[in-house]
């Protein structure tokens, strides 16, 4: 009962976040300098009538709240409007970018997963020697690496000096796309890794100096065997709930790499319709980063009691 109220309670937060974004992202339009109109008929002298023509065709004659439903209307019929820029549906538009998107996502997903829990395990494990030190040493400076930079240092020796790797463009199929996608992945990955170690390092620390942990030591227990079963496992859900939040942080960092690598993803896209007016497809990406992550921190609550069983007892005993 309480599981099923739990997720009832989730479920109702995440629709009531949606609609306030989807209030916020259309009606931020409004507030940004320039016209579409002006982009719709960009290097002509139109009539009156052209303009009338043009506005009607797009709706942009109506009341921004008439806007508003249409608007929302048609994304619950998998309708985002139409691109100002391409001139087709937002949907067609999307759908062409958003496989390199997320097929850059997944590969520095799993890069960060492997990395920073790899990293952070081993400082908190030699915590205070050497191993912890040279860790943090290099935590610290690849935080200071913005992923523009870190693409161009890339390109740089493994494109330019060494030729392993390819420089420009995603691919085609599905090997030589992951192929291209290595150097783009590594790039994003770098500055979440670091934060991926950090708290795992420290969740783990945590854990390390708890006294069931000294009882399952002292018991004889071998060394792997605490960490695993009594230490890892404790130090999974802050982990967890930091992945959950970085999903809308790798959608939205993206957009410089793939702007950097010649990646035609929606990130490149987003920067391109910003700049050129187009808000259909600014509102459809920006809306969807936005219920990616409502969407996982949702998921990820909702798993809580099933990561860390104390969470479901507290909840309990209250």
């Amino acid at each position: 009962m309480i599981a099923v109220r739990r997720v009832a309670g989730k479920l109702g937060g995440l629709l009531l976040t949606l609609f306030l974004a989807s209030l916020l992202i259309f009606f931020s339009r409004f507030l940004v300098p320039g016209d579409p109109v002006d982009f719709l008929l960009r290097g002509r002298k139109p009539s009156p009538e052209a303009i009338a023509e043009v506005t009607a065709q797009y709706g942009l004659d109506l009341p921004p709240w008439q806007q508003y439903l249409n608007w929302v209307g048609g994304i619950l019929h998998g309708d985002f409007g139409r691109s100002l820029q391409y001139r087709q549906d937002v949907t067609t538009v999307i759908g062409d970018r958003l496989p390199v998107t997320l097929g850059l996502v997944v590969m520095a997903g799993l890069m960060i997963a492997i990395a920073g829990l790899g990293f952070g395990t081993i400082a908190a494990l030699d915590r205070g020697r050497s191993g912890d030190r040279l860790v943090l040493i290099a935590l610290t400076i690849l935080a200071a690496i913005p992923s523009f930079v870190g693409s161009i240092v890339l390109i740089a020796v493994f494109s330019v000096q060494l030729g392993w790797f390819p420089s420009f463009g995603s691919g085609e199929g599905f090997w030589d796309t992951v192929y291209h996608l290595v150097l783009p992945s590594v790039a994003l990955a770098i500055v979440f890794t670091v934060l991926v170690a950090k708290v795992t390092r420290s969740a783990m620390v945590e854990q390390l100096d708890r006294e069931h942990v000294e009882v399952a030591t002292s018991r004889g227990l071998s060394r792997g065997a605490v960490v695993r079963r009594h230490v890892f496992r404790n130090a999974l859900w802050p982990i967890v709930t930091v992945s959950g939040i970085l999903v809308a942080g790798l959608i939205v960092a993206s957009s410089i790499v793939e702007s950097a690598f010649g990646l035609a993803g929606m990130g490149s896209l987003l920067v391109q319709s910003v700049d050129r007016l187009d808000f259909p497809v600014v509102q459809a990406i920006v809306l969807l980063v936005v219920t990616a992550f409502v969407v996982v921190n949702a998921i990820v609550d909702v798993l809580e009691p099933w990561i860390d069983p104390r969470t479901a007892a507290g909840a309990g005993a209250r």
